[in-house]
């Protein structure tokens, strides 16, 4: 797939013209144009050969439009940066022709003579919508007849014909500054959400000896020592060779605690260096850097489209021949009947003047791309403004435990020895046959040993007893250090064994006498209980899929409050559950991390992965939460239903403007200046609704 960026594309409505054709040639694949991001998305079989076209394409419904290859990594093609000049022309033309509107309606009041005024008001007509009109008849010659411009000029100049010279000065006029705000609100917006996700550096500070040169960060080569000042952002995914200092990792986590950082360290591209001065050697090219993965995540994000998405654009295309056949109807059959004319032909310029459906084309993308801005502020990558929509919409949220609910660390809980042995001779025991094992549980005892102060000694033999555990031969006799089926393997008597609910259980016996117990279990994530109770207000069912025992799941659930638990699943086993909770509630979200979460997580209605987690899962996720919270299921799931009730109100707000202007025009109490209102207007009022997102807490 490669992306182009489409510059000076000024219309939504246009873009979909585009994407449609661009679909519909030779050899394309899939295009999808993002109006949010100005980008074409294409796969196609020979992208040189099909260039052409589409600049074709897109010159002949938008001719100012290029069609320009996104190949620069460092370059920041997105952001968006607006033209004081572009910015200045229009305005100096609504300006202008504002004074003369001014000018003409005092002069007609006061009694001047009526040809004077009218060509003050020609002459205003022609400075505001001079432009308007040749861009008219230039997209009418290549065929295209359904745009804003060949409707607001066949509005206007039918007011001219039927006399009505204040009328279409006035309602150009309206429609020029309605065009100009719109356009400066969807820039601004575009680039607010663009300076919020588009990290990238342009430079980085490369080392050589005792020489700092700044050098552009595409540049930059794997191994290349970067100095990172206080206060800088750190340009490339790279590891500190040198100093040590506080890491403000909010950008890309959400994350407002800083975290301590020092040689051997590993830090992320778009973190902040808040303290002291680090060396570091880089790890990650700025092609392949969290910077640049999270941009391209966004902008993919922006070109995949919800069905409420496509529904609108569908719908589009058969809203203005409508609203129009319905334009002639209303000029000539009550015009037939009455004889009023000059009212009905009226009427009916209104409606071409509503007919335009940017309002209704722009605002749903933008709301999305909004809630997508939101959630990458927030340390959440939505895929997809399908991945928004459907978490919206889900019923249940199906979770993995390790890694998801807990840490995956495992931490020793208890020690519980019986007869005359203490606490820390069961871990030296222990400790000493479990030191050369990477099992997590035999990692946990070895590390709590070495907290204490606890000295290891070395078996003179150990067998490994698989499923079992460890036998070993140690000063103080034979050893066994494992699980009760060890202990019963050996006809241990385990008198003063306490089974416990949840965690692990290493038991130990000395010399064929059973003589205590160490319970280990994973702890849980801060806030998780929090998350959980937030997610009952969504009223959504939760479950829990692991591999792990029925009593630890149980145990875990009971703590956190989740609804059902399904403990000792294959991979398999979790995508058959899965289905059944989808058959019980309906539309599923899992959340994971490991390799295999990756077949459940890739068959739910939306796949969600812990950002700590496997590639492999990140990879097949709809959603990646890079700060790895519980706390972040709940805060994507309200900015999915916020995003989908914004683009919803949008929908509603504009159609019901819309049909009720020109509900009114029939009955003569809306003019052509309502009509511009229906248009441009709520346009407006549908971009700053939809920006609004970016605000919310």
């Amino acid at each position: 797939m490669k992306k182009y960026s489409l510059k000076n594309l000024g219309c939504a409505n246009c873009a979909t013209k585009m994407e449609q054709q661009i679909n519909a040639l030779d050899g394309v694949t899939h295009a999808s144009i993002s109006y949010a991001t100005k980008q074409l998305h294409l796969m196609a079989e020979n992208y040189e050969h099909l260039l052409p076209q589409i600049q074709d394409i897109c010159s002949a419904i938008e001719s100012d439009v290029k069609v320009v290859l996104i190949e620069n990594a460092s370059a920041k093609v997105s952001s968006v940066t607006i033209d004081e000049d572009n910015e200045k022309s229009p305005l100096l033309f609504i300006i202008a022709g504002l004074t003369l509107f001014v000018l003409g309606t005092i002069l007609s009041h006061v009694g001047v003579n009526d040809i004077i005024t009218k060509i003050i008001f020609l002459v205003a007509y022609i400075i505001l919508g001079g432009q308007i009109i040749l861009t008219a008849v230039r997209n009418l010659l290549k065929g295209n007849i359904f745009d804003e411009n060949f409707l607001m000029s066949i509005a206007t100049l039918g007011a001219l014909a039927i006399g009505d010279f204040a009328e279409a000065v006035g309602v150009m006029l309206f429609f020029r500054i309605g065009e100009y705000f719109e356009d400066r609100a969807v820039e601004r917006s575009r680039s607010q959400i663009m300076e919020a996700i588009d990290m990238r550096p342009e430079v980085v500070n490369l080392v050589n000896g005792s020489d700092i040169a700044e050098i552009p960060a595409g540049d930059a080569r794997v191994g290349d020592i970067i100095l990172i000042r206080p206060g800088d952002r750190i340009p490339l995914d790279s590891i500190i060779v040198d100093g040590k200092s506080l890491i403000d990792t909010s950008a890309i986590t959400g994350e407002p605690v800083p975290v301590k950082v020092g040689p051997g360290s590993e830090i992320t591209s778009g973190c902040i260096n808040t303290s002291g001065q680090l060396k570091a050697k880089v790890e990650k090219e700025l092609s392949d850097s969290m910077v640049t993965r999270i941009l391209n995540s966004v902008e993919n994000a922006a070109a995949s489209k919800p069905k409420i998405d496509r529904f609108i654009t569908r719908f589009a295309r058969v809203f203005t021949p409508i609203v129009l056949s319905v334009a002639i109807l209303v000029a000539i059959v009550p015009s037939l009947i009455t004889g009023e004319w000059r009212h009905w032909i009226y009427t009916a310029l209104t409606f071409l003047v509503i007919s335009c459906p940017c309002a209704l084309v722009l605002s749903v993308p933008l709301a999305f791309f909004s809630g997508i801005g939101m959630g990458s502020k927030k340390g959440i990558l939505f895929k997809g403004g399908a991945a928004i929509e459907a978490l919206g919409n889900i019923k249940a949220v199906v979770m993995d435990k390790t890694g998801t609910v807990t840490k995956g660390n495992f931490v020793i809980q208890k020690v519980l020895p019986v007869a005359d042995f203490t606490e820390s001779q069961l871990l030296e025991i222990a400790s000493s046959c479990e030191q050369h094992s990477t099992h997590p549980i035999a990692t946990s005892i070895v590390l709590e040993a070495k907290e204490k102060g606890i000295s290891f000694q070395t078996p003179s033999s150990l067998d490994e007893i698989s499923g079992h555990g460890i036998r070993a031969t140690m000063p103080q006799g034979e050893v066994l250090c494992g699980n009760i089926k060890l202990m019963e393997q050996y006809n241990i008597d385990v008198n003063g064994y306490e089974k416990t609910a949840f965690g692990s259980e290493v038991l130990l016996a000395v010399g064929g006498k059973y003589v205590g117990q160490i319970i280990i279990s994973d702890t849980l994530k801060d806030g998780a209980k929090e998350a959980l109770a937030k997610l009952k207000t969504y009223g959504v069912t939760t479950a829990m899929l692991t591999g792990d025992s029925v009593d630890s799941a149980n145990s875990i659930a009971h703590e956190v409050g989740i609804d059902k638990v399904f403990a000792k699943l294959l991979p398999q086993d979790k995508v058959d559950k899965l289905q059944e909770i989808r058959a019980e509630h309906g539309a599923v979200m899992f959340v994971g991390d490991g390799i295999n979460d990756a077949p459940v997580l890739a068959g739910a209605d939306v796949g969600a992965a812990m950002g700590s987690g496997a590639d492999a899962a990140i990879e097949a996720a709809d959603v990646v939460y890079m700060n790895s919270k519980v706390s972040s299921i709940p805060t994507s799931i309200g900015i999915a239903k916020l995003t989908g009730r914004i683009a919803l109100q949008n929908i509603v707000f504009a159609l019901t403007i819309k049909i009720g202007v020109m509900i009114l025009g029939l009955f003569g109490f809306a003019n052509m200046w309502w009509a511009v209102f229906a248009d441009t207007g709520v346009t407006f009022l549908c971009i700053l609704n939809s920006v609004r997102i970016l605000y919310r807490k």
